[in-house]
Order: structure tokens, then sequence, then C-alpha cells
């Protein structure tokens, strides 16, 4: 599976996320956002040592092989504002949201689990990007039962629904 996150505080449990998932039986990758990676710096030595892979957040050069088997799964949480939006409108400058939007034409089954405030959702585009995906086959773990926003400043990452995402990514199995 490739584990796919971007810079919202939940990123800070990915270790514990990732061990949860190869407890599953999955064979995990991780990549990041360019901001998700500099919040994590410190600790991507590690994370590839979990994982037994480098931990990506950038596009390869042309001619560098790709050290990552192709995956069985991707699961993209947690999703900001941003990288929903630039996934659902096909804007591939970040090597995450390249992957995903490519993802989608290769048929990877894809779970996304946003992590917004409910100011972010307030945005017309936002509702507009949760549906383009869905439309496309991506499973969106949002609302009651998965993510639920709550008020600027207000969230704790503790209780970021990691099992729901992890949940919805083993049902595309």
């Amino acid at each position: 599976m490739y584990l796919f996150s971007s810079a919202a505080p939940p990123v800070f449990d990915i270790a514990r996320v990732i061990e949860e998932a190869q407890a599953d039986g999955w064979d995990v990758c991780l990549g990041l956002t360019p901001t998700a990676a500099r919040w994590l710096h410190e600790s991507l030595d590690g994370l590839a040592a979990l994982t037994g892979r480098p931990v990506r957040w950038d596009y390869r050069l042309p001619g560098q092989p790709d050290v990552w088997p192709k995956p069985d799964a991707i699961l993209v949480a947690p999703t900001t504002f941003n990288t929903v939006n630039a996934w659902a409108l096909g804007l591939t400058d970040k090597w995450l949201v390249g992957v995903v939007a490519e993802g989608i034409g290769k048929g990877i089954p894809i779970a996304m689990m946003p992590c917004v405030n409910s100011a972010y959702v307030a945005h017309p585009q936002f509702e507009r990007s949760i549906e383009a995906l869905r439309t496309t086959g991506v499973r969106v773990v949002y609302g009651e039962g998965g993510f639920v926003p709550n008020e600027p400043g207000k969230g704790d990452p503790t209780t970021y629904p990691w099992h729901a995402a992890l949940e919805a990514v083993s049902d595309l199995r």
C-alpha cells in the first residue's frame, strides 16, 4: 500500500499508522507532500527504516529507477484542503498529487480521508472536489463514520479517525 499524507497535525502519528497497516498485512510505502516531509524531517530516516523503503515527496529524475513496488491500493490521509482540490482539478505539480491523479486512470484502488476545518469546508470548491473524486471511484471517508470537520483552531489530532481510513483501504482489497 502507498500511504500518502499531507501536512495536517495527524501526520505526526504516521509511524503508529504504518505499524497498524503492517499488522494488517500491508507492505507500506510512505509518500508525503513537501510540507509534510519538512514537518517530519527529523523522523524520515526512522520512517524509512520502519517501511524498509525510502520516504518519497518529490518526482524522481528521468532515468532514475523506481524503488517502490506497484501498489495494491493507495490511502491518502490526512488530506488537506490544498491536496484535495489540486487532486480533483488535476494540478500535479506535487509528486503525491501526480501519483494519485494517475492512479485513478490506472484503476488503482484509492481511499482518501480529509483533515480540514469547517472554514475550509465552507469554500464551494471543497464539496465540488470531494464529489469529483467520488465520481472517479475514490473511496472518500468523510462525514459520519469518517472525518468530521472541526471549528478552526479546535481540532484534536489524537481524535483523527485513522481506524476508519485503514478500514476503508482494507475494504478495497
